[in-house]
């Protein structure tokens, strides 16, 4: 069976997350649909992630399996000729049988846009915080996210999870025009992390959390658990792009907007 890798950019306003549902419209099930079409016979996927209702990606990464060769152009042009407009194959490889999108990648990177000011054009892929929000206290807190530890004081639990220990390559923060960026790169995250992080941080931006709380929450000290709800700040999904999936070491990239937004 002929394997190829996809590459995926897609904006998760209107669905469901990535993972196919019964009675839900998801990104992975509109993929599924577009190639079963193209090929007439069912045909496999699987994702490097899975990211939830409302989140974006820009460089997700999938693996499709069908009995049928094709040509990587021509199955990457008719794929898309059947997708939606908010959902786009950027590339198409050749992939080996045992390739797996999920337990090979070495790194994922997430990026979320906080705006500061309100937009017209840029709304559904940033969160927009009202509160001025003081960027140096928020990358000194973001700081302290690298390094490997049990993370989960910022996560929702699924049954499937193993572990909360997660290894946190780097976490940062710029200010790109009127967004606040940030940016955190792991082997692999846990279900609402990055937004219960980005929502924490707002908080220091705020001034309701100061870096200290932040630090005891990331080492699960009690009292700081006590006196801080980590869920109930959990930012929206809306800012949230998976940026890429890592197979290889690469050097870092930039760190850019995904939807610039102009400072005036």
């Amino acid at each position: 069976m002929p394997f190829w890798k996809l590459t995926i950019e897609y904006d998760g306003t209107r669905y469901s997350g990535w993972q196919e549902q019964k009675n839900a419209r998801t990104v992975a099930g509109e993929i599924r649909s577009a190639a079963s079409k193209f090929f007439q016979k069912p045909v496999e996927l699987s994702g490097a992630g899975r990211t939830d209702a409302g989140v974006h990606a820009l460089g997700q990464v999938a693996k499709l399996g069908s009995a049928v060769p094709a040509d990587e152009v021509a199955l990457m042009r008719a794929i898309n000729d059947e997708l939606p407009a908010d959902i786009n194959i950027l590339k198409v490889e050749q992939a080996a049988r045992d390739f797996n999108p999920r337990r090979d990648a070495q790194a994922r990177y997430y990026l979320y846009q906080i705006s500061t000011r309100r937009t017209a054009f840029a709304k559904k892929y940033v969160w927009w915080v009202r509160d001025r929000l003081n960027v140096e206290l928020m990358s000194e807190a973001a700081r302290l996210v690298a390094g490997r530890r049990d993370f989960e004081a910022f996560a929702e639990k699924r049954a499937d999870d193993r572990s909360t220990i997660i290894a946190v390559e780097r976490a940062e923060i710029r200010i790109d025009g009127d967004l606040i960026l940030f940016r955190i790169v792991a082997t692999h995250f846990l279900w609402k992390m990055v937004r219960r992080i980005v929502g924490s941080l707002v908080e220091v931006g705020r001034g309701n959390l100061d870096v200290d709380d932040f630090r005891a929450l990331l080492e699960k000290q009690p009292q700081a658990r006590k006196n801080f709800s980590v869920a109930a700040h959990t930012a929206p999904p809306s800012g949230l792009f998976l940026e890429r999936v890592v197979y290889d070491k690469q050097d870092l990239p930039d760190l850019v907007a995904a939807c610039p937004v102009k400072k005036w």
